[in-house]
């Protein structure tokens, strides 16, 4: 299976309240509103500086290689709210999830529905056996929404990413195909 292709083929995922697409340079507004918010870009990358930083990041990751990563749009006010992708690894057949959410929309299940659209994706068309994700411990409430896509702690990652001169300790959090669909036969 050529996975690019797959993901490509999957740009656009329509769940109940929101729509993931790719992301545009028509983005820009709406992602600068979040990422030029320290509290908000804390734990994910660096805080923007003006929305030309934001149009920046929009060209060089998400327009230049767009396989896999989404904006996340409430579908009834059509506002572009975080950003969500899948970083497979197809080799090992796993992937990694990442995202970041407007923190005016946190507490709303927007994230977890989007996540649930994205490992729906992993396992039921890319056929993967595993998807994971990592959150620094710093940042509980991100662990909070890889609980709630059926997530398991695997443990801590010590001093594993150096962010903004801090050396982090990563939560890891996995999901296994077989545990998925379980938890799809659950519902």
């Amino acid at each position: 299976m050529d996975i690019t292709l797959e993901l490509m083929k999957h740009s656009t995922l329509e769940g109940e309240r929101i729509l993931l697409r790719p992301v545009g340079l028509a983005d820009a507004p709406d992602m600068f509103e979040y990422a030029s918010d320290e509290e908000t870009t804390r734990f994910v990358f660096e805080t923007h500086r003006d929305r030309a930083m934001t149009e920046e990041a929009i060209a060089n990751y998400f327009m230049v290689a767009p396989a896999g990563k989404y904006a996340i749009v409430v579908k009834d006010t059509k506002k572009m709210i975080g950003t969500i992708d899948i970083r497979p690894n197809p080799t090992d057949r796993i992937a990694e999830i990442g995202y970041t959410l407007n923190k005016g929309y946190c507490g709303n299940g927007y994230m977890t529905e989007a996540g649930k659209l994205i490992t729906a994706l992993a396992f039921e068309v890319l056929e993967l056996e595993k998807v994971f994700a990592m959150h620094d411990i710093l940042n509980p409430a991100s662990g909070e929404v890889m609980k709630r896509l059926g997530m398991q702690s695997e443990g801590i990652l010590r001093r594993h990413k150096v962010f903004k001169g801090r050396s982090c300790d990563m939560a890891y959090y996995g999901i296994l195909k077989e545990e998925y669909f379980q938890q799809a036969r659950e519902v």
